[in-house]
């Protein structure tokens, strides 16, 4: 497939790599774009929507700057666990990459099932409607317009894609700098309120399910720590960026008084801080809300991507299904992967407009730590079973604490808060199993379905990869 000599650089690397090699996505993320990377997915909302969440379960300040310094070392941990694996595998793909290699297809198949049907995809729906709440106008049209804008930003370029994402990381930072700063401006001013320091552990909850609980709502703040796994193959000098981007982005910060976190939602709290340091919350509190959050949406569209190129059907193709799929193809004219894209898109706005995924919200951090600590699983078996060349070892101490640590919480919000959308997890991946004999162990593919995927193939002008024309 050749495309005009007419261009820039960019152009001909385009050129190359869809003439000369077959359609493949180009290595254009940097350090800088893969720390941004990171820091657009962990820096959002949850900063502030967790506190309250947090305290109320902790029941005092102390165990609540405990819960949050323990998450910080577990998202840390969980980062160093990610880089072996993605030094190991260094294919895109995330968790779904690292599981099938390691424990084959089954438990694979249903990562890729949940994370595409139900996690990333409520994941995205409630980020665009966070930007739409900090714009406090027509929500749902907000949301709508955000999911667009970022997919079709996507579609169009990878490369501005990653400026985008490079603009709004520096404004998330800055935002959080911002109010560091506004803390320290109203310390100094002798208008701290440090007295809840003096009882820090007063009223601790001893429960074990509330703890439980606590982690999940404070761990929704890091989470993004493994969003580079989804991009391996598009990182230049993979094996170093990955360790640097992952260990320079991975901190949090923040201050109110107990009774004032309780009391305030997440709006409320960046308005304080602002008007207490300068006088000016009530009238830019939204802005930085705004593209922190816009931001954080943006990291997660481009991670809806890689997903779908390792699904069904997708970069794997050989372990699923006969024949290439649609969402697992390429823009010939971009080199960008827009049908996966429009795929998160679209499934997103139905989440947005219906509004009927708040339940599904609940348990995301359910189902994240128990794919995680599969994950983490697959690291535990190949440094004891399988001696592999890596650039770099963790300790073993390391995956099998962070195993422990899932499948406690898995386990304790079970045992001691038997919620309905826990009982909803199990149930959709007991699904997974009877789509995967269906569709995939016994490769049952509908001659209609071949047909459409044709048509849109020649429609929206794609390709399969290299992986999936092989």
């Amino acid at each position: 497939m050749k495309r005009s000599q007419q261009g820039d650089g960019d152009e001909g690397v385009a050129e190359q790599e869809a003439g000369d090699e077959g359609l493949r996505l180009r290595r254009d993320m940097g350090l800088w774009s893969a720390m941004s990377l990171t820091a657009g997915a962990m820096i959002g909302s949850g900063i502030f929507m967790s506190l309250q969440g947090v305290l109320v379960y902790t029941g005092s300040p102390g165990a609540s700057l405990m819960v949050w310094a323990v998450c910080g070392l577990l998202a840390t941990l969980g980062a160093l666990c990610y880089a072996e694996l993605e030094a190991l595998v260094p294919e895109s793909g995330g968790e779904y990459t690292y599981i099938l290699r390691t424990f084959g297809s089954l438990p694979a198949f249903l990562v890729i099932y949940t994370f595409v049907l139900v996690g990333r995809l409520v994941t995205i729906a409630a980020i665009s409607l966070s930007v739409a709440k900090y714009v406090l106008a027509m929500l749902k049209v907000v949301a709508t317009t955000c999911i667009l804008l970022l997919m079709l930003v996507n579609c169009w370029s990878s490369r501005m894609a990653a400026t985008l994402m490079n603009m709004c990381t520096t404004a998330q930072v800055f935002s959080l700098l911002v109010i560091m700063g506004g803390g320290a401006v109203v310390l100094g001013r002798g208008r701290g309120r440090t007295e809840a320091l003096q009882s820090a552990f007063h009223n601790t909850s001893q429960q074990p399910g509330h703890i439980s609980m606590a982690f999940y709502q404070c761990l929704w703040s890091f989470d993004g720590w493994n969003s580079l796994s989804q991009v391996t193959e598009e990182l230049k000098n993979s094996n170093q960026n990955l360790v640097w981007a992952l260990m320079i982005t991975i901190p949090l910060v923040t201050v109110l008084s107990p009774s004032e976190i309780l009391s305030t939602d997440a709006m409320a709290v960046m308005t304080y801080i602002w008007k207490e340091a300068m006088g000016i919350g009530d009238y830019l509190v939204g802005y930085p809300g705004v593209l922190r959050e816009f931001g954080r949406r943006r990291g997660w569209e481009f991670l809806g991507t890689d997903p779908h190129q390792g699904s069904t059907g997708g970069y794997l193709t050989p372990d699923f299904a006969p024949q290439p799929q649609l969402l697992s193809m390429v823009y010939v004219r971009c080199l960008t992967p827009a049908p996966a894209l429009m795929f998160t898109a679209v499934m997103a706005l139905i989440l947005v407009i219906s509004g009927n995924f708040s339940t599904i919200v609940n348990f995301l951090s359910f189902l994240g730590w128990l794919t995680y600590g599969i994950t983490f699983s697959c690291l535990l078996y190949l440094q004891i079973k399988k001696n592999l060349p890596r650039p770099y070892k963790v300790p073993i101490i390391i995956p099998a604490t962070m195993v422990l640590t899932s499948v406690y919480l898995v386990l304790a919000p079970i045992v001691a808060h038997s919620q309905p959308e826990f009982l909803y997890v199990f149930l959709f991946l007991l699904s997974g199993f009877l789509v995967y004999f269906l569709f995939v162990y016994f490769r049952y593919q509908p001659e209609c379905l071949q047909v459409v995927t044709l048509h849109l193939q020649l429609l929206m002008e794609v390709a399969p990869t290299m992986k999936n024309a092989d």
